[in-house]
């Protein structure tokens, strides 16, 4: 497999937080309802019942889950609520009513969230039928008279595949507040959104299907690769024991196309890495459920599928370097911007890449790796190639006999890092392992390539701005092996289509649900054929309105730029060239540098909008700014706009500079022929 699912998400909790599903508006509202005096023991064995806080003038009462994605991350959250309101006579309790939370898990969950109010085990869930609740997290605040005065979430910043920089409602605080202050909570009442408490069910003796005979299948083929011990999703699925008390989430983020994560329509193009369950095994999933997720006979079970912990690769990697010294730090709560090391792997010779894997260091807050090559010291993101990416679930990259990615000598190694935070500080150390192919058996260079678009801006509030983006229209023929789109969190849907040189078209891939969460790589079954000329065209729609939760800022014009709350338009796809042995031997690689009139015609079709033929200087943004300033400089007559001749000469001056200033650095001993290639790839 070349490439992996590339999951550049920012949300780890988008994996089983749902919003509230149907029929549970319908249920009655408890504003309103006194509750009554309970007795539940907390994970010390404790016993403390609601009569024992009398003279605390609020009472909040936390449903709570050990292993919810939301919970995780509410968890400082209502540590600090705690801290804050008890000097005002507030008392927090966590109620825990998932029968697959033991009371060790429990106890684990509040020391590593430093969670200072008691977590009480609701056994049969009692508690959570008599109020009602149905998820986690879960808020009911009692007042003074003991009457549920609010009920609902925690805040509006972490959601159903989104977080905000920071709440924009503060529910809670806001109903303790206006209590503490004599005053009606003005939002009594707002939809919950997390897991399904885990109920204790009454399995249907007679259900024809079980864990044991048909689901525990299921899960181990499409689930359990992520959902186990060490691994990257919230809770395990390897044992029945686990599995049956999150059947009713399961079903419905099946239902809701949550899980498992796949976007493509199958209208178009058949992928081998098809994640998406088949109809009969989702009907499997949900009579499951709602026959109490009965267990059926152990003597059924099959062997539990085996795991690597160590490399992933055919063998012990030739090469492996850490992303640095020192661990990296990543934050409890928010967003951590991408983090990028650079690492010099002190390669004296080129090298041909057969096999790559990248390893998280820290599973629990790593959400993807992506390991460039450039040269070194380089900070021009176009002079970096794609080498190897790590996700949940991901397989190391594994090149078919004769294909081979290359790294010059004196390259250095990029780690792009991306964290998601879950509630804790973590650390982490990943790394990266090569095995490199005997030159004399290369056949066949892989590369990234892409269709792209940085001219657009998005405006306010525009809920489905299209942006176009082309390939160049390569001089050699190639053969398509997986495509990998990328937005952010704006983006809302995505279509490759192949234009060949005779004058049709086809569409390779359409992704009309697009999500930045979850965002894959489509690997081809077999490689496609591109005769020389083909060119990638793709096509892009973004939601910048307040309808799109994930929106940082639905006011805001969004325009090119690195961090999630920028935008990008990249239609990336792995192309495999013929290369011939001599050209192994030299490091004379097909270098992907399209001709001086290719690279005018992208510039004008991108910025020439009312398409008179003139390049006016006025249609330019200032971003790229670069770009802008290599515009301006063509216009010696300052006439205030450029012709497409006019472009394609200053680009053709431009290569030929960098092309003499390469082939004398090389007589110099300096540098190769490859840096005549990689300096012209630079314009």
């Amino acid at each position: 497999m070349i490439g992996i699912r590339l999951w550049l998400g920012v949300t780890l909790f988008g994996l089983m937080a749902v919003v509230a599903g149907a029929g549970e508006n319908d249920r009655p509202s408890p504003i309103g309802r006194r509750v009554e005096d309970f007795v539940l023991k907390d994970f010390y064995g404790k016993s403390h019942a609601l009569a024992d806080y009398k003279q605390k003038k609020i009472l909040v009462l936390a449903f709570l889950g050990t292993e919810c994605p939301l919970v995780k991350l509410y968890a400082p959250r209502l540590a600090e609520m705690q801290r804050k309101y008890a000097e005002n006579s507030v008392q927090f309790l966590g109620i825990n009513a998932n029968r697959q939370d033991t009371i060790t898990e429990i106890a684990s969950y509040a020391r590593t969230y430093q969670i200072g109010f008691p977590i009480l085990k609701d056994l049969s869930n009692k508690l959570a039928d008599r109020l009602g609740a149905v998820r986690t997290p879960e808020i009911f605040v009692l007042g003074p008279d003991r009457v549920i005065r609010y009920h609902g979430r925690i805040d509006d910043q972490y959601g159903v595949g989104y977080q905000r920089q920071a709440a924009v409602q503060t529910f809670l605080q806001s109903a303790l507040d206006e209590l503490l202050a004599g005053k009606p909570v003005t939002k009594s009442e707002t939809p919950v959104v997390g897991c399904f408490i885990g109920r204790v069910h009454s399995p249907d003796a007679s259900a024809k299907i079980t864990y044991s005979n048909q689901v525990v299948r299921i899960l181990n083929n499409r689930c359990v690769a992520c959902h186990r011990a060490g691994e990257i999703a919230p809770f395990a699925m390897t044992s029945y024991d686990e599995v049956s008390g999150w059947a009713d989430t399961i079903a419905e983020v099946v239902r809701n196309r949550r899980m498992p994560p796949w976007f493509a329509d199958p209208k178009y193009g058949h992928f081998k890495n098809d994640c998406s369950l088949p109809d009969e095994e989702k009907e499997i999933l949900y009579q499951w459920a709602e026959a109490g997720a009965p267990q059926g006979e152990v003597r059924d079970l099959p062997e539990p599928p085996k795991f690597t912990d160590g490399w992933r690769l055919p063998k012990d990697p030739d090469a492996s370097f850490y992303m640095a010294e020192k661990p990296y730090t990543v934050q409890a709560e928010g967003t951590v911007p991408y983090q990028y090391f650079t690492v010099d792997p002190r390669f004296k010779e080129n090298k041909w890449i057969k096999a790559l894997e990248a390893r998280p260091g820290n599973r629990a807050v790593v959400h993807h790796i992506i390991v460039f090559s450039q040269p070194k010291g380089s900070h021009d993101e176009r002079n970096r190639q794609f080498l190897v990416g790590y996700a949940p679930g991901a397989e190391p990259a594994v090149l078919p006999q004769g294909m081979a990615k290359f790294v010059p000598a004196g390259y250095e190694l990029l780690f792009q890092m991306h964290y998601t935070t879950n509630g804790a500080v973590g650390q982490d150390c990943s790394k990266v392992g090569l095995i490199f192919a005997d030159p004399r058996e290369v056949t066949h260079l892989v590369r990234t390539t892409q269709a792209i678009n940085q001219a657009f801006a998005i405006p306010p509030g525009a809920d489905d701005y299209r942006v176009d983006g082309d390939s160049f229209a390569w001089n050699f023929d190639m053969d398509l092996v997986e495509l990998f789109p990328h937005m952010h969190l704006r983006g809302k849907a995505f279509r490759y289509e192949a234009k060949y040189p005779d004058g049709t078209s086809e569409v390779l891939l359409d992704i009309p649900r697009y999500d930045f969460g979850w965002q894959l790589t489509y690997e081809l079954p077999a490689v496609k054929h591109l005769p020389k000329g083909t060119v990638i065209h793709c096509t892009a729609h973004y939601d910048n309105s307040e309808n799109n939760l994930s929106n940082p800022n639905p006011k805001a014009t969004v325009r090119w730029g690195d961090q999630t709350w920028d935008e990008m338009m990249i239609g990336f796809y792995d192309v495999a060239v013929p290369i011939s042995q001599a050209d192994v031997k030299a490091g004379n690689v097909p270098t992907f540098v399209p001709g001086a009139r290719e690279i005018a015609k992208q510039i004008f079709n991108q910025f020439d909008k009312n398409h008179d033929g003139k390049l006016s200087l006025s249609e330019i943004p200032l971003q790229p700014f670069r770009l802008k300033l290599f515009l301006m400089s063509i216009d010696k007559d300052h006439k205030g706009e450029i012709t497409l001749d006019q472009l394609t000469k200053a680009i053709e001056e431009q290569q030929n500079r960098a092309q003499k200033a390469a082939r004398s650095k090389a007589k110099k001993g300096q540098g190769s022929v490859r840096d005549n290639h990689q300096a012209a790839a630079g314009t």
